[in-house]
């Protein structure tokens, strides 16, 4: 198993419609095509034989890699350095816009900038997660691969007269190889594309030369327009361009990562499909990018989340008028299963595709979606007629069934349970929809809705208080500390120099914090229904200094957030989780953690600005 690459070892390009992850020896290892959510073109990432890679890589044996951003963009490069020169692979997907198309490019530049080099490489797709074959075969400009349901045509890039790189591509058992030898200044390359409008076909270094540029301007362009000048600029801003990178621009939803299958745990279960977009993580972007000025963005998310109230209210599944998750264009169907033919990343099996958990009832999603709505209402942007009648059956809802046993946020499967989480999070439905119809003079069951709110604040102070931890506890009738209540404070359900928050914060610190990296729970006095244990979750721990901000510890609460930008990537990125040796686990990159920081990030600055 150790010719895997560790999870953090990847950089990520995208075009706003799907992504793929670049390994740092320059190999794209996971790609879906031609949704963040559709089957995989290239998955080594989660089976090295039978999974599909694009290799590109020195042809000598021994050389070192170096790899980067191309500076404020999504643009990668891997450098490569080896006793006869150095060369460059860069790599982008040309953006494609807000209408969903089939028809996505991949650029891979190959530059020598220093001596000479000879590259080599290998393309060898595997259609539908290895499951369908393909053919392979040679044209005069290219190569084209054939699947049932999607062909790829990798155009080559030349000049007149030009024919090494054409003339050394050739066919192996329906997969692709090529070599070509550059000098100092040289630059040649592929252009990957799927659902080609015809068969490949000559690229000139020109056009090669404008698709960068465009690409670099979209990138710059879209960033100048954050408006944060805060502490810890260079981290916030490479979280506000992953996130952008896992957004899906035809309907403005964000998906959770762009992968599957990436273990909690190395050789554990807790493999999960986290291609689609969650209410409350979604919802938490709304914060993160108005809080740096992306009001497009933001206003493009409400929107998706307006659609899905106006979807769903009224309809009932079981488990509420909302699923916790969709795909990104708003459909619910996430049947889980399992791919049985495939060894997962380093072993740990089974890989699942879907997500059985969408189902679930999960009574926080209407604070974090009510809360979201009231945040960018607070920015000008309103609910109109049909909306609020909407969000009015939603919250009818909620009146009728806050009180019940749920899965909670963290999508166990050992049965459902009184989540004090949940309960904080149905508070803030019914405080926000209150605030929302005050303000706009909207009809609402506002004695309804109020006397729900009351008694749930009643309720959470009175059974999700443990008074032998003297702290708020997971769920009720159990003393287990839970890292999701840090954002008890951020919503105001408490105040952050409340006595009992204060108390609770200290408990936390004592059983769920380890040299600054925070635990979700302890699944050991909870069980979860699954077997294993997990990293510290990064989320959490964004989580953590965003409570010491508001909590008036600045001091930690700054040394805690630069202990965290250590265990980033090289690129700035994080995953879901970190485990004892400093690596990372889960998901990557996941948006959760990068919506987290930027939060953490605007809190804590804002404390030290006014010296609080």
């Amino acid at each position: 198993m150790d010719d895997y690459p560790l999870i953090e070892d990847h950089g990520l390009i995208g075009d706003l419609q799907t992504a793929a992850l670049v390994t740092t020896d320059a190999t794209i290892d996971w790609f879906c095509c031609p949704r963040f959510d559709s089957p995989s073109v290239f998955g080594a990432l989660l089976d090295r034989r039978k999974g599909g890679h694009f290799t590109v890589r020195p042809a000598t044996g021994t050389y070192t890699t170096k790899q980067l951003y191309h500076p404020d963009t999504a643009v990668l490069v891997t450098r490569f350095m080896t006793e006869d020169g150095a060369g460059e692979v860069v790599d982008f997907m040309p953006v494609t816009g807000r209408t969903a198309t089939d028809r996505h490019r991949i650029v891979r530049m190959l530059r020598c900038v220093r001596g000479s080099m000879t590259f080599e490489g290998e393309i060898a797709p595997r259609f539908d997660y290895g499951r369908k074959p393909h053919k392979a075969h040679l044209t005069e400009h290219g190569a084209l691969f054939t699947s049932e349901g999607l062909d790829l045509a990798v155009h080559v890039v030349r000049e007149p007269q030009d024919e090494r790189l054409v003339n050394t591509l050739v066919v192996d058992d329906n997969d692709v190889r090529f070599s070509l030898t550059l000098r100092a200044g040289q630059q040649r390359g592929l252009v990957m594309e799927s659902s080609p409008d015809g068969p490949p076909r000559e690229v000139r270094l020109e056009e090669f030369a404008r698709l960068f540029d465009e690409t670099v301007g979209f990138w710059r362009s879209w960033l100048g327009q954050s408006t944060y000048s805060g502490r810890w600029r260079e981290a916030v801003e490479r979280s506000a361009v992953t996130l952008k990178l896992m957004t899906y621009a035809p309907t403005g939803a964000l998906v959770a990562a762009p992968t599957a299958g990436l273990p909690e745990q190395l050789g554990g279960e807790r493999n999960w499909d986290y291609r689609f977009t969650w209410i409350r993580d979604a919802s938490f972007s709304v914060y993160a990018l108005l809080g740096l000025g992306f009001t497009e963005e933001a206003s493009a998310f409400i929107n998706w989340l307006h659609d899905r109230v106006k979807q769903e209210a009224g309809q009932g599944n079981g488990s509420g008028p909302l699923n916790i998750m969709y795909r990104v264009d708003g459909s619910a169907d996430l049947v889980e299963e399992t791919l049985d033919h495939w060894e997962g990343y380093r072993g740990s099996a089974p890989v699942r595709i879907g997500n059985g958990a969408a189902t679930q009832l999960q009574l926080d999603i209407y604070g974090e979606a009510l809360d979201s709505i009231y945040f960018a209402h607070e920015h000008g942007m309103h609910l109109d007629h049909g909306g609020w009648k909407a969000l009015h059956t939603l919250l009818d809802w909620l009146v009728d069934h806050w009180d019940q046993p749920g899965e909670g946020l963290w999508e166990t499967r050992g049965g459902r349970k009184d989540f004090t989480y949940g309960r904080v999070m149905s508070w803030v439905a019914f405080d926000r929809a209150l605030r929302i119809a005050h303000d706009d003079g909207r009809p609402a069951a506002g004695g309804r809705w109020a006397d729900a709110r009351d008694e749930i604040y009643a309720q959470v102070y009175d059974r999700g208080w443990d008074t032998g931890k003297k702290a708020f506890v997971q769920h009720y009738g159990d003393d287990v500390l839970d890292s999701a209540l840090l954002r008890m404070p951020t919503v105001g359900f408490i105040t952050p120099d409340d006595p009992m928050w204060k108390s609770t914060l200290d408990a936390m610190e004592s059983e769920l914090v380890s040299d600054s990296l925070v635990y979700r729970y302890n699944p050991e006095a909870s069980p979860d229904g699954l077997r294993g244990s997990e990293g510290t979750f990064s989320l959490c721990t964004f989580m953590y200094v965003d409570a010491l901000a508001r909590a008036g510890r600045t001091d930690m609460a700054r040394l805690v957030l630069e202990k965290m930008l250590t265990y980033a990537n090289h690129l700035g990125l994080y995953s879901e989780e970190i485990d004892l040796t400093g690596r990372q686990l889960g998901n990557f990159p996941q948006a959760f953690t990068h919506l987290a920081l930027i939060d953490a990030a605007i809190t804590l600055d804002s404390m030290l600005r006014e010296g609080r």
